[in-house]
């Protein structure tokens, strides 16, 4: 089952250029990497996201992630899956531009 996160431009940078990353700073102060499913990743891109350009979605393989990857309630009950470790390059099995359309909203790649 794939995963996605959501990063901006410069985050994604880093994580290329570093091999690693812990997350956003709202994956720092919470402990742990945000990320959300097929299904979920719009909704997050509205409630967290909403018109900023420069982002990236990136796929995950969640089973790659070993037991550091957690499915807690979050939104309205909704299970979501958070790293309890950091993201290495090697774990991204690609990454995508998350562009804006001309009413403001995002648009989500193919997602397989």
């Amino acid at each position: 089952m794939l995963i996605f996160k959501i990063f901006a431009a410069e985050e994604w940078a880093a994580l290329e250029r570093d091999g690693a990353t812990t997350g956003a700073p709202v994956d720092l102060a919470d402990g742990f990497i945000h990320f959300s499913t097929a299904e979920q990743a719009p909704e997050t891109a509205v409630r967290h996201f909403a018109g900023r350009e420069g982002l990236v979605l990136v796929a995950v393989e969640a089973e790659a992630l070993g037991d550091a990857l957690k499915w807690e309630p979050s939104r309205g009950g909704a299970l979501f899956p958070h790293l309890y470790a950091p993201l290495g390059r090697e774990q991204v099995l690609w990454a995508k531009p998350l562009r804006l359309s001309a009413s403001g909203a995002h648009v989500f790649p193919a997602m397989t």
